[in-house]
């Protein structure tokens, strides 16, 4: 968990996402939040639940990202789903405890990575004398050894062919699940895995390449399953973020009736997993009460008072993120670390073509993907994705040609390239 304040988590967020500043405090106040209750005593921890967050705003305004760049801060397990790939208990499909289940297995990774960081040095000298047996034997005097040792820390033996008996990974067998009964779902790899024991084999590798194969094993051994299990599942309690993309797809309008049979029971099957009820998992039962819930919508067609009162009462906090205008994608463009601009000038730098972007070249890719959104359909920033592969397309397609040349991207350049596009509605809609 991070203790990083409001402001120093919303000066992060600054560096991936443009604007949205009320979507950005109201997540960096939840995060906080957390903070705060983990300092409370344990009687009062158990009382202060997650206030849930919903984001209204178009498509391509930054409700993702801003979720994902929250979990990564907090390094709490973090979950992406679509409410609609689910379906009520009783028909054939998703069924929303599954949400749970899958924050487990993603937290179940994060905490074996973190412990294998902790036991990591004893992994890498048990490694070590795995590589040597495998080189000088193990029945070589230690004065052999010792040469061997000093030889392979300096990388001398790096390409040297050695063979080593590796474990062999669990057999990739589906999940047996029963339809309404998926909590109780049988692994046919881990049942057979521990009916025979753990299969090895022998490989061939170079000492270089057997690095991370044999400390990644050699660090399993030394780890805890019974601990690892408890602390992943401790996290997806007290940590776990889970984001609910597409709610509004689940909104039955109060005016459609008709033989839709599962969007209002997704939204009532939703409800004790929101307000606090036990999964089973394979790993073992969860409390989801203290799981932070983060729903999204556009709501162009339903209203947030579509939603169930229950599903509209467990989660309180509501922002809005407006649509995105000229100015932000240009900031979008020059301001971000992860700048589109700064994208396309490295991969062309692969080919030795050395591109860069003028002031005026800026300003008209932002003023063509804000004209686009607004002639055809906003879809935020992703419109700057579609503006940015036209007017590349040449270039990318005869980089490899053109090495050792300098490429400006001005407005004269993009208005070669999609001038036309952009001023027909009829062709915008089509291409861009």
């Amino acid at each position: 968990m991070t203790d990083l304040t409001p402001r120093e988590i919303v000066s992060e967020l600054d560096r991936f996402i443009i604007g949205q500043s009320d979507a950005k405090r109201a997540v960096a106040v939840a995060l906080r939040n957390r903070w705060r209750r983990k300092q409370l005593d344990p009687a009062m921890q158990e009382e202060v639940y997650p206030k849930n967050i919903l984001m209204i705003g178009p498509t391509g305004v930054g409700k993702t990202e801003i979720s994902r760049r929250l979990a990564k801060l907090a390094r709490a397990p973090f979950l992406k789903v679509e409410a609609t790939k689910f379906t009520e208990v009783g028909y054939v499909g998703r069924d929303v405890e599954q949400i749970i289940r899958d924050l487990v297995d993603v937290s179940m990774q994060i905490t074996r990575d973190a412990m294998r960081e902790q036991v990591n040095a004893r992994a890498q000298t048990n490694a070590e004398e795995r590589v040597l047996d495998a080189i000088a034997g193990k029945d070589a005097r230690s004065g052999t050894r010792d040469l061997f040792r000093k030889k392979l820390r300096a990388g001398e033996l790096n390409d040297t062919v050695i063979e080593l008996e590796l474990t062999d990974p669990a057999p990739a067998m589906p999940m047996m699940e029963i339809p309404g009964m998926q909590a109780q779902g049988m692994n046919l790899g881990d049942i057979f895995g521990k009916a025979f024991g753990q299969r090895t084999s022998k490989k061939r590798v170079t000492v270089e390449e057997s690095h991370e194969l044999l400390i990644a094993e050699e660090a399993d051994k030394l780890l805890d399953e019974e601990a690892v299990k408890a602390a992943a599942l401790e996290a997806v309690e007290q940590n776990g973020i889970v984001f609910l993309d597409e709610i509004d797809k689940v909104c039955a309008r109060a005016e459609t009736r008709g033989a839709d049979v599962s969007r209002e029971g997704v939204q009532r099957d939703l409800l004790p997993l929101i307000e606090g009820t036990t999964v089973s998992t394979k790993h073992g039962a969860v409390k989801t009460d203290h799981i932070l819930f983060i729903a999204s919508g556009a709501f162009h067609v339903a209203k947030p008072s579509d939603l169930l009162p229950e599903l509209q009462g467990r989660l309180p906090i509501r922002v809005e993120l407006r649509a995105l205008t000229e100015d932000d994608f240009v900031r979008i463009l020059t301001e971000t670390d992860n700048a589109l601009t700064r994208q396309y000038a490295a991969l062309m730098g692969t080919e030795e073509v050395e591109v860069s972007f003028t002031e005026d070249g800026i300003r008209a890719l932002a003023n063509i993907a804000a004209e686009v959104n607004r002639a055809v359909e906003n879809i935020g920033a992703r419109r700057l994705y579609t503006v940015l592969e036209r007017v590349f397309e040449e270039l990318s397609f005869h980089a490899p040609d053109q090495a050792g040349q300098a490429i400006s991207v001005d407005a004269a350049y993009v208005e070669k390239s999609i001038g036309d596009l952009a001023r027909s509605a009829d062709l915008s809609r089509y291409v861009l």
